[in-house]
């Protein structure tokens, strides 16, 4: 069984962003503009992306059969 997936790209800089913020990007997989990641669609996941959603966008990819 497959779960829903996101995936994640960085659309703005992370310039004067705090430390905080710089962290979550780096653990996501992020850090650049236009760097793409994909990741398991979970609580832990959604909580750190409330932490840059100024940041990302965000696209829901249905899980696969």
């Amino acid at each position: 069984m497959s779960a829903a997936k996101l995936v994640i790209r960085q659309v703005r800089s992370a310039n004067g962003a705090d430390r905080r913020q710089l962290a979550t990007l780096r653990a996501l997989g992020l850090g650049r503009i236009g760097r793409t990641a994909e990741r398991p669609d979970t609580a832990t996941v959604r909580g750190q992306l409330r932490t840059v959603r100024h940041l990302v966008e965000i696209e829901e990819v249905a899980a696969a059969r």
